[in-house]
């Protein structure tokens, strides 16, 4: 029988003292000036390429980890420099989770080298699935895709929102519904290139956080793709298809796929803010002082910290308990993605705001970083599946019952 540890082995501490060093130097000085100016910051992409923080290579390097820890902590790492600027690295790899979740190895091959591009020619991803009637939702798409066997092609038509790179990623993967008769078993995912006329940019939302990250509506008005781009094939959605009509259980939903995939990198990213919002308050609480004596003196104060020191590392655990779950095939008999997601969330959130009371009127002017990592927290609560929703996942699969 093997020892048990919980070390981080020599290259995950290599990589993440890199990745910190990256956040402190190249996304720390520079956070508050895009998030002001509410626009994809393009040089600090291209830097991050040139770094090889943003790129095919670095990323499946850290997927490849069988530990499955090593994206966890770049994402860490990396929402501890800044939640906006990291989103702005990954919201390609949702795009590619999408690719590598649902495509053939052929699809794969082609398609997921083209969502980063070069650091000289930077390319950016998209998936879309939320639309302005069916967020959390997803058996309720209205999007459709209708398939012209003349021509091989499919014809796309609806409109997505909330999409993280929407309308300006080079390539976007779009969940449609292929039978709606169906529901959410009656959807596909599709992959639409850079260039296809009927995809457009419809708004581009004004956001409370993670403003240096880009949102927008996708608009579809009958775009055509090859048949190649469905992703998975045609005989296999036919396969599916036909199970579903009678009565078999059918494989996972396109968009359900890529989000249990995802679940615990999101959580890693909440937990890097509320990681950074922390440390940012003990260090103050240790050189403020009121009344002739340090702030941290105060059962108050020191109380407080403790337990956001607590729920920072106990989000850390559920995280890589999942990641590792993941990485071993593990199932998630008690939704164990959902409960990484849902506790590191709702983490950032509470451990922000402490910090916003800690710091007293300096917590909430934008001289200090800890109003914005607050505004930034809350997306975390809300996108890849409400806290409800999570709630609702985990309880499922406690139960046994289709809980409502």
């Amino acid at each position: 029988m093997s020892d048990f540890s919980m070390d981080l082995n020599d290259d995950q501490i290599t990589l993440r003292d890199w990745v910190h060093g990256f956040a402190e130097k190249e996304m720390r000085p520079i956070a508050a000036e895009w998030d002001e100016r509410e626009e994809t910051p393009w040089p600090f992409i291209q830097e991050a390429a040139k770094l090889g923080v943003y790129g095919l290579d670095f990323i499946m390097n850290a997927i490849r980890d069988p530990t499955g820890l090593s994206m966890m902590i770049v994402l860490e790492e990396l929402a501890w420099g800044d939640a906006g600027l990291c989103m702005s690295l990954m919201g390609t790899t949702l795009g590619v989770a999408a690719i590598v979740s649902n495509g053939t190895p052929e699809q794969q091959m082609e398609w997921v080298p083209r969502c980063y591009g070069t650091p000289d020619d930077i390319k950016l991803a998209a998936f879309a699935v939320t639309e302005p009637d069916a967020g959390s939702d997803v058996s309720s798409l209205r999007t459709r895709a209708l398939y012209d066997e003349a021509k091989d092609e499919w014809i796309l038509n609806g409109t997505k929102t909330w999409i993280t790179n929407g309308g300006i990623a080079n390539v976007h993967v779009i969940v449609a519904s292929v039978d709606p008769k169906l529901g959410s078993r009656g959807q596909a995912s599709f992959i639409v290139p850079e260039g296809t006329s009927g995809l457009s940019m419809g708004q581009k939302f004004k956001k409370m956080g993670i403003r240096a990250s880009h949102t927008a509506e996708v608009v579809l008005e009958d775009c055509r793709v090859p048949g190649s781009c469905l992703l998975g094939g045609k005989e296999k959605l036919d396969e599916k298809l036909a199970r579903v009509r009678e009565g078999r259980r059918a494989s996972s939903q396109a968009a359900m796929a890529t989000f249990e995939a995802t679940r615990p990198a999101v959580g890693a990213q909440a937990l890097g803010i509320a990681r950074a919002a922390y440390e940012y308050a003990l260090d103050y609480a240790k050189e403020r002082k009121q009344f002739g004596r340090l702030i941290i003196e105060n059962q108050a104060i020191a109380f407080k910290l403790a337990n956001m020191k607590t729920s920072v590392d106990a989000s850390r655990l559920l995280i890589w308990r999942a990641s590792w779950m993941a990485a071993t095939r593990k199932p998630f008999t008690s939704g164990e993605g959902s409960m990484s997601k849902l506790f590191a969330g709702e983490t950032a959130v509470r451990v922000t705001e402490e910090a916003i009371q800690i710091l007293g009127g300096y917590g909430y002017v934008r001289d200090y970083p800890v109003e914005r990592w607050h505004r930034d927290s809350k997306i975390y609560t809300i996108f890849e599946g409400t806290s409800e929703i999570q709630r609702l996942i985990i309880a499922r699969a406690i139960s046994g019952v289709h809980i409502r």
